[in-house]
């Protein structure tokens, strides 16, 4: 997504309401996206960090009172924690070597990212946010940041337990399900934001998960019965498989109106499409 950059054309956005205090002007930045390191595009408004997304059918354009905007596509905007986009950076940024935790550094050093001038636009929300998960000295009027893996540990188990939370809250079926599973599924959810080494290894590790095992176990091979061809699996069961011990023996039924949180994203993004 490169659309904001030196160009002037009107789109289609869909984000939070800024808050009356502010005054509605936001920046779109590019910065790399914390998982795969690619660049993606952020709306920063009022302090407020927000990861954009877009949605487009095969053809399709929008009308705006008298005028008619070609890209037809839908760009939505979501609130992200920035320590979440942060954090690569200050991992780089402490130059750690095996046992030695790093050096202190100042913020505009830290948050100087080569090819990504987005990242100094967010200098006015990362000393505030990078506090919780870093250690800082002051001199002066100057402060020096180094992360701290413990600490970063601690606010990834807050953050998994917080979504956790909300997730049982908006479904009653993922409230019913086994407490371990739906902490692998919403590690898994906080996973996407999160580079497999360290951070989700460690994570893992903390909550003693075995993400690709879980994974695996919860993968069904789906096969349907004699009596049952591909056309009726409406009308009957299926016979599932798992690659795990669990759930070996229980059949999953199709079911159109599932609540499963998976479902719920997945129907939401098609409605949007």
């Amino acid at each position: 997504m490169a659309w904001w950059e030196g160009v002037d054309e009107t789109r289609v956005l869909i984000a939070p309401d800024p808050p009356a205090t502010g005054n509605g002007m936001g920046e779109l930045l590019s910065l790399r996206h914390p998982k795969s390191g690619d660049k993606a595009c952020y709306l920063l408004v009022d302090g407020t960090l927000q990861e954009v997304h877009w949605f487009k059918h095969s053809y399709g354009s929008w009308f705006l009172g008298d005028y008619v905007c070609e890209d037809g596509r839908l760009y939505t905007a979501t609130p992200v924690d920035p320590v979440f986009v942060l954090l690569p950076v200050f991992e780089e940024a402490r130059m750690k070597k095996k046992d030695d935790p790093g050096m202190f550094r100042q913020l505009d050093e830290i948050i100087y990212v080569s090819g990504y001038p987005g990242y100094q636009y967010l200098s006015s929300i990362a000393e505030k946010s990078m506090q919780v998960v870093c250690d800082f000295k002051e001199m002066g009027s100057t402060k020096f940041f180094r992360l701290n893996d413990e600490k970063v540990i601690r606010w990834l188990c807050f953050k998994v337990e917080e979504l956790r939370k909300t997730l049982v809250t908006l479904d009653k079926n993922f409230a019913a399900r086994d407490k371990k599973d739906t902490l692998t599924d919403t590690v898994s959810i906080v996973g996407e934001y999160l580079k497999e080494d360290p951070w989700l290894k460690l994570l893992c590790s903390k909550l003693r998960i075995d993400l690709r095992k879980e994974t695996k176990a919860l993968d069904l091979e789906c096969f349907p019965s004699p009596e049952v061809n591909l056309y009726d699996q409406g009308k009957g069961e299926i016979d599932c498989k798992t690659t795990g011990t669990r759930r070996q023996t229980k059949k999953a039924k199709v079911e159109t109106n599932s609540q499963n949180i998976k479902d719920m994203f997945s129907r939401a993004t098609r409605k949007k499409r």
